[in-house]
């Protein structure tokens, strides 16, 4: 199918519903206070000036939420004894040490940017007002921003539970038998690399607007979250300490980005519930941009330090790494460290390996899954370790791909880590994705820019990911004889086109025009279970419960039909929306069937009432996506400026339902995943804790005129692992986004010599790694005959 989304035209004529659209009557603003240092304690807090000002409503802390009962937010940070992908816990078998994030804090501040005082106030401008009057006397404390510097000896201490900032050390594979291999191996490659933190920069920054109805004791709250309405009520509840009955969660119609930064709770969601029932009145909140830069959930920040190992004739024998993970503030999330480090190998024949994954807390904000969550990283760096053993050990980047590529008669495949591959034909969809970007055609290219002076590098890179999410997801149906079906799903798009797509499917199996099938999601009124958009989950697991919902209306409408037809259902048959008797012209439309079930005497109590199923199920296991990019670059050697020349994207989704999305979602994850390889880094002054990147004038994002048309194709080769064949498909473009965009640049520098650079590769740093490698090229050579010897390491680390 390829037909367009029933959303857009809402969107392109701005009538599009979003959080911060909603009035209640009598709405009053909030803001929050928020700390201007990194670390600090709060000696005391001091609101009898603000409190004093016009329109000023209530002016609350920490100390008055802990006598209301607030409760900590409960973050499913994940546990090392359940979940569907390899568990991490630490070397002596203990749980990963997890802190407590309050909705407001009590005694101290642990980034800049964290609220500590929520002003509520008639208006917006009197809330500013009254922010600024509030005094608060801190106690400043020293900071650290990098994980690799909070583990360090004599670093800060963040939280008196969590000695050494270690919040994890795990072990992944066999540490024994890997370093036997790289002991005795022909060539050995390094890469010692940071994948910077990013955000999610999303068009419609946080909102939440709640109410209260003292009569029913119940609260209603109004805001996007990804993981979906449900896990937000009940963690809303937890804070709030009240049944889940007790909170209504609504998510707007509409959401402008999420990316996995608004897949957990965020303090300011049940703030506002709380002032709303403390005030008796609706209040509304919305983050400004500056607060987002500052207090949004973030992602990535891995610092990485990885080995490969091969033989003399390019086979892969062994890897080995130190994944070291920036959990921020808080230990809101460790699914992208515990999914990008067991994911290392890649869809690489690789005999052994050993990872060690580790986490620290920062003063920083928390990080979260962002957009494919840790699988990025780990494709940066085997990808890059690939592309320097080429470069450095003198064998041909293809051929060494192609040579150590898991092949379909090798699957399902059980990786070195532990994780079992299902199906796919990756070197096929690389094979693709070579011819697509005219790979032989690059020499040709590459002399016609050097005749105007420019590098040009092409890079090939291929990935793998494992998809899992939470595991329980619902779906009710229900035939109206008015001639409509009515869906009702638990999972709820972020702009993923589940109002086009689901109903497309449904209607397929339905054999109905789409137009008559409308799905609801987003409001725990009729959504009673769901997980949510996150982890490549939605379509993966929705069409499970929606296919065996509809196979149920279907059986129990042959059944109907049998008894209206006074035959055996051996011979009533189901095709193109209706049920007919074999050989006959006899039938009748399944909305026909709905409404003889409701009022045909003839039916039976057990057949009758409305024509509806539902499904709810627990569905575990994963999901392994997976393709390849290709991207050529130019560069200005004078002054490192960079054009992106070519980009194509291949990926396996195993079916396709609605590829125009597919290629749309792709499109945007190439930009997010080339945005960070090329420009996106958040930055902390590394003493304060400083936010040095907190607008737009300092963290750049790409623009139209930054990325070429792009070359997008789907593979379909159906997923041994679902029963429907689906593979997600909405985190592909950025997974090998980062690896196969520097590889491109590294190789178009090449001949200066250079070996590796550092993310994101912006002109000013191509620059200056140019002049670098043109002064060592012009001073004497001294041989180094230390690293003669056949098993000298390759190191890709620029310190």
């Amino acid at each position: 199918m390829n037909s367009g989304r029933r959303e857009d035209l809402r969107l392109v004529r701005g009538k599009g519903c979003y959080a911060d659209d909603l009035e209640f009557s009598g709405m009053a603003r909030a803001l929050m206070v928020r700390s201007p240092h990194a670390h600090a304690k709060m000696r005391k807090i001091d609101v009898a000036a603000a409190m004093a000002l016009p329109g000023v409503i209530a002016v609350l802390t920490g100390a008055d939420a802990l006598a209301d009962g607030l409760g900590p937010i409960p973050h499913a940070t994940g546990s090392s004894k359940t979940g569907s992908d390899i568990r991490l816990a630490n070397r002596d078998g203990t749980e990963r040490r997890i802190t407590q994030q309050f909705a407001l804090p009590l005694d101290r501040v642990r980034y800049v940017g964290e609220g500590v005082v929520l002003v509520v106030a008639e208006t917006l401008a009197q809330a500013r007002d009254a922010a600024e009057a509030v005094a608060i006397d801190w106690e400043p404390l020293p900071a650290v921003v990098h994980a690799t510097a909070a583990l360090a000896h004599g670093a800060p201490q963040l939280w008196d539970h969590i000695p050494g900032n270690c919040t994890l050390e795990a072990d992944l594979g066999n540490p024994t038998a890997t370093a036997a291999v790289f002991a005795g191996a022909a060539h050995c490659v390094r890469l010692n690399s940071w994948i910077q933190r990013v955000t999610g920069v999303h068009m419609e920054p946080r909102a939440v607007a709640a109410t209260w109805d003292e009569a029913s004791a119940m609260y209603t709250v109004h805001a996007s979250h990804g993981l979906g309405v449900v896990q937000m009520r009940n963690e809303l509840a937890s804070v709030l300490g009240v049944a889940v009955d007790q909170i209504r969660v609504v998510a707007p119609q509409d959401v402008g980005g999420n990316f996995g930064t608004r897949n957990a709770t965020y303090p300011e969601f049940a703030l506002v519930a709380w002032a709303a029932r403390r005030l008796h009145r609706s209040v509304a909140f919305k983050v400004e941009r500056s607060e987002a830069f500052l207090s949004d959930y973030q992602g990535r920040d891995l610092h990485v330090d990885a080995e490969l190992a091969l033989d003399a004739f390019g086979n892969f024998l062994a890897l080995r790494s130190v994944n070291t993970g920036n959990n921020g503030a808080y230990t809101t999330s460790f699914i992208p460290l515990n999914k990008g480090a067991q994911l290392m190998p890649s869809l690489y024949r690789i005999p052994v390996a050993h990872v060690v994954a580790r986490a620290a807390v920062t003063n920083t904000p928390a990080t979260i899954p962002y957009r494919s969550a840790g699988r990025p990283e780990a494709i940066y760096v085997i990808e890059r370790l690939i592309d320097l053993a080429a470069q450095q050990c003198g064998f041909d980047r293809l051929e060494l791909r192609r040579r150590n590529m898991i092949s379909p008669l090798e699957q399902p495949y059980r990786n070195p880590l532990g994780v079992t591959y299902d199906n796919g034909d990756y070197n096929g969809v690389m094979e693709r994705a070579i011819d697509l970007a005219d790979w032989a055609g690059f020499l040709h290219r590459r002399r016609a820019s050097r005749t105007r002076g420019r590098c040009r590098g092409i890079a090939v890179g291929n990935y793998i990911e494992t998809t899992s999410g939470a595991p329980r997801e619902r779906a009710e149906i229900l035939v109206r004889p008015e001639g409509k079906i009515e869906i009702i799903v638990g999972t709820q798009s972020t702009g993923q086109g589940h109002e086009t797509a689901f109903p497309e499917l449904v209607a397929g199996w339905f054999g109905v025009p789409r137009d008559l099938v409308a799905l609801r999601t987003g409001d725990t009124d009729f959504v009673k279970a769901g997980g949510g958009t996150h982890s490549g989950r939605s379509l993966r697991m929705a069409s499970l419960v929606m296919h065996h919902a509809t196979v149920e209306i279907i059986e129990k409408g042959r059944r109907i039909a049998a008894v209206l037809f006074e035959a055996d259902i051996t011979d009533v048959t189901f095709e193109n929306g209706g049920f007919v008797i074999k050989g006959t012209d006899r039938g009748h439309s399944i909305f026909e069937i709905a409404q003889m079930a409701l009022d045909d005497g003839r039916v039976s109590s057990e057949l009758g009432g409305p024509l509806a199923a539902t499904s709810d199920q627990v569905i575990s296991g994963l999901a392994f996506p997976y393709g390849t990019a290709v991207c050529e670059v130019e560069i200005d050697p004078e002054t490192g400026e960079l054009e992106i020349q070519r980009y194509t994207s291949v990926d396996d989704v195993g079916r396709a339902l609605n590829p125009m999305i597919l290629h749309g979602q792709t499109h945007g994850a190439i930009a997010q995943g080339v945005g960070q390889a090329l420009l996106e880094q958040c930055v902390f002054e590394p003493e304060t804790g400083q936010n040095l990147s907190g607008s737009f004038m300092d963290y750049a994002i790409p623009r139209a005129t930054d990325l070429p048309s792009l070359t997008t194709a789907l593979s379909e080769v159906p997923a041994t692992s679902h029963p429907l064949g689906f593979r997600p498909g909405s985190e592909g473009g950025t997974t090998p986004a980062l690896g196969v965009t520097i590889n491109a640049i590294v190789h178009a520098l090449s001949e200066f010599g250079i070996t590796h650079i550092e993310m994101p590769a912006t002109s000013s740093r191509i620059w200056q790694a140019i002049s670098e490698a043109k002064m060592a090229m012009s001073r004497p050579r001294i041989p180094d005959y230390a690293n003669t010897g056949r098993k000298a390491a390759i190191s890709g680390d620029t310190r």
